[in-house]
Parts: structure tokens; C-alpha cells; sequence
């Protein structure tokens, strides 16, 4: 039978990488998004991870710090001089207690405008420090969401390129369509390849960001509570 599908006699099997030098243009394009998807997401965790790990460190150093009992002064002068590490809760209450002290010592300065500046200072601060947080969060949740569907498409693409060749074919062989099949199937392995990681990355990342943003939350509205106690004006900042 001219037209019947013969089973190819066993030989030598083809390579992963020649599979896709010969993949058409339109798969090694896919190919290509999803590799150079899957190593700037890979770059982003590892960066993520190292700065998550500085701002939680960052927040139990200076909250020990606070809550040792110490002068808020001295706490103020020790956290302006580390360039560093001033950032997350030690970047806030340094905005806080600036403003409280630079509106305290104008003198007559009602107490419920000294608040609501303070409040309004720690606010901006804790916006910026979110924003730093959430930082290619985004990134990670695209890829992890339109990676599978990328390698999708150019599994559709390579599987309808082989159908077409097989359609043509006066006598087809497993072994004239495998290697088309094979192409297909390796875009969707690689789509997998960039979305899990970058899924599992964002779900854990989004946890700490919130646990984090929660304990500036907390703090910011202790601060603005130590604030409303106070009887007489802090020590001024330099």
C-alpha cells in the first residue's frame, strides 16, 4: 500500500539541540522567548530572594533596636548613619521622626498637625518601601501565567507543520513525522520549564511581601501611637 504509514527500522536517535536547529523559524522563535523568559525570571528570584531576606534581617535588627528601650535620638543618629541599611522599618521611622522633630521644634505647632504630618510622612515612606517589595513580582506572575500558553502555540504550530508534510507525503513514516511531533512537544516542555518556577517563586514572594507590608503597617501605627503619648517634644534631629 503506497499510502500506509510504515514503522521505521530502529537507528540512530536524534539530539535534543538537533531537534531544534531544525524546528521551523516560527518554533525556534518561541523557543527562544521562552529561554530568555526563563533566565530573566531566574535572575529576578535570585535577586528577589536576596532582597527579601536584607529587608527581613533589616526589620528584626531595628526592631530590637526600638523596643530596647533606648533613646528614639540616638536610635534616629545610629540608623541615619548606616546608609545601607536604612531601609523597610528603619527607612520609615527615620521619615516619621524627622518630620515629628523638625515640626516640634517650630514651637507652637498643634499636636494634631504634628500627628497627621508624621502619619502622612511614615505613609509616603511605606509606599515607597511597598513598591521596592513588590518589584518584579509582575514579571514573575506573567511568565508564570503565559509561559504554558506560549509553548502551547508552538506545539500547535510544529504539530500542524507535520500534519502538512505527512499530507503531502506519497509514503509517510513514523520516523518522517516524529521528529516535527518531537519539536512541538519540546516548545510546551520548555513553557513549563519558565512557568513553574516563576509560579512557585511569585506565590512565595507574595507571602513574605505581605507579611512584611503587615509588620510596617503595625509599626507605623505604634510609632504614630508613642507620638500621641509623648508630653513634650523628642530631642532634636540633626
Amino acid at each position: 500500500m503506497g499510502n500506509a504509514i510504515n514503522i521505521a527500522a530502529p537507528g540512530d536517535s536524534i539530539s535534543l539541540l538537533a531537534l531544534i536547529s531544525e524546528a521551523s523559524l516560527l518554533v525556534q522563535l518561541v523557543m527562544l522567548i521562552l529561554l530568555l523568559a526563563s533566565i530573566v525570571s531566574w535572575t529576578m528570584i535570585f535577586s528577589k530572594h536576596y532582597r527579601l531576606q536584607s529587608a527581613l534581617r533589616t526589620a528584626e535588627s531595628f526592631e530590637d533596636d526600638f523596643w530596647s528601650g533606648g533613646d528614639m535620638a540616638t536610635l534616629y543618629q545610629q540608623w541615619t548613619g548606616r546608609r545601607k541599611d536604612t531601609q523597610g522599618m528603619a527607612s520609615i521611622f527615620v521619615a516619621g521622626y524627622r518630620e515629628f522633630t523638625r515640626l516640634s521644634n517650630k514651637g507652637e505647632t498643634d499636636r494634631g498637625d504634628i500627628l497627621d504630618a508624621v502619619h502622612r510622612a511614615m505613609r509616603v515612606a511605606l509606599n515607597r518601601e511597598v513598591d521596592e517589595l513588590e518589584t518584579n513580582l509582575s514579571f514573575l506572575a506573567t511568565v508564570g501565567s503565559t509561559s504554558p500558553y506560549i509553548g502551547l502555540f508552538g506545539t500547535v504550530w510544529g504539530i500542524m507543520n507535520s500534519f502538512r508534510s505527512l499530507g503531502v507525503a506519497q509514503q509517510a513514516t513514523i520516523a518522517s513525522v516524529a521528529p516535527g511531533i518531537a519539536e512541538a512537544l519540546i516548545a510546551t516542555a520548555m513553557g513549563l520549564f519558565a512557568a513553574i518556577p516563576a509560579v512557585i517563586a511569585y506565590n512565595r514572594f507574595s507571602n513574605h511581601v505581605e507579611r512584611l507590608i503587615s509588620r510596617y503597617e503595625t509599626f507605623t501605627e505604634e510609632f504614630i501611637s508613642i507620638v500621641n503619648r509623648q508630653t513634650y517634644p523628642l530631642p532634636m534631629a540633626s
